[in-house]
């Protein structure tokens, strides 16, 4: 059974590897591993590996590791997925990436929130690209007014766009959503200069990174490649 530390050399390797085939700068694709359900001594591994970006989906959980892993302080925790309010709070505290961000009394709820002595917190809008009605994110159409809105809140940073496309629609399919999200990130460049630095796309997992990756993205949220088989959450 190959490594933690095996899966993530391999998982490099595939964005490297599609990083060159694109023709696009070499380290300009990170990886995310994507780390619910894991304990925090799979996590070590991943360090001992070379690996400091960790996503988290379940508050709970995210708050236990990172306390049994406040030893590392280079670690990055990002939250991923839809924020209840009543949850604003502990994630401004604790976290420096939010990929989900999809309201905007989500986004002002961590603004303030966010103590002023940490930087700013990092935060990605949830596009939901394909409509899907059991999927969280805004649309397209809502995208430009909640830029403008967020733009004016100094506690966030708006680094850019994250989505999850449905991968049963097919590669065809993947890979038009994808580079709907990519040129929607450009077209908020060209109309909103001043919004925030928006140099990240976070798209892409496991089975579909090198779509991602040959669409613009700059972030890949990878799991089960990393880590295994997910485990399922008692």
């Amino acid at each position: 059974m190959s490594s933690i530390a095996d899966n993530i050399n391999s998982v490099t390797q595939r964005i490297e590897k599609a990083t060159l085939e694109k023709g696009r700068k070499p380290h300009s694709v990170r990886l995310l591993a994507v780390s619910k359900t894991r304990q925090a001594d799979e996590l070590r591994e991943a360090v001992a590996a070379g690996q400091q970006d960790f996503g988290e989906n379940y508050l709970q959980e995210a708050l236990d590791k990172i306390a049994n892993l406040q030893d590392i302080p280079e670690l990055r925790w990002h939250f991923i997925g839809p924020i209840q309010s009543n949850k604003t709070a502990q994630i401004a505290s604790a976290f420096c990436w939010v990929h989900g961000v999809e309201r905007l009394k989500i986004a002002r709820r961590l603004n303030d929130q966010r103590d002023t002595a940490l930087p700013p917190l990092n935060i990605c809008l949830q596009v939901n690209i394909d409509n899907e009605p059991s999927k969280s994110g805004c649309s397209l159409n809502e995208l430009p007014a909640l830029v403008a809105a967020i733009a004016e809140l100094p506690q966030l940073t708006l680094r850019g766009l994250m989505a999850i496309p449905d991968p049963e629609r097919g590669e065809v399919a993947l890979r038009k959503s994808f580079r709907a999200m990519n040129n929607a990130l450009i077209q908020l460049r060209q109309d909103q200069p001043g919004a925030g630095p928006l140099d990240t796309l976070s798209m892409g997992m496991s089975d579909d990174l090198e779509l991602a990756i040959g669409e613009g993205s700059t972030w890949v949220r990878v799991g089960t490649a990393v880590f295994g088989p997910r485990q399922q959450k008692s």
